[in-house]
């Protein structure tokens, strides 16, 4: 049983299974959409969307409480200017929305064999 168990393996270890994430995540926020495996993009939806709820909900926040937010992004990116990005020109667009900040659509299967490709993207206003 997989009771308590989160995530996806996706075939990796644990090591490369962070770096696969925090690398997908920044590129994600880089462009503002990605296109990736459905599993892929399945395993960072959910934490790229957690991500935008702590940015959006830091900006009524506390001295205190926004630095300790940009730390906490920081901490999962390891980037501060993809946190200055997130923070400054993401997290804004949504401050009405209450969540729901991406979209994937699927694409078809990939040619060489044939995995489920999808866009992930940030929904527009």
């Amino acid at each position: 049983m997989r009771h308590q168990v989160a995530g996806y393996k996706l075939n990796r270890s644990k090591g490369a299974r962070i770096a696969l994430r925090r690398t997908l995540i920044k590129q994600f926020f880089t462009h503002e959409r990605i296109q990736t495996t459905r599993a892929k993009a399945a395993a960072i939806r959910g934490e790229a969307e957690r991500m935008i709820t702590v940015a959006r909900n830091s900006a009524e926040a506390s001295d205190t409480e926004k630095v300790a937010a940009r730390r906490l992004i920081a901490s999962r990116l390891g980037d501060n200017t993809m946190v200055a990005k997130l923070f400054d020109e993401i997290a804004p667009r949504f401050a009405g929305r209450n969540g729901g900040y991406t979209r994937l659509l699927k694409l078809g299967p990939r040619l060489g064999d044939n995995a489920d490709m999808v866009l992930l993207e940030l929904v527009e206003e």
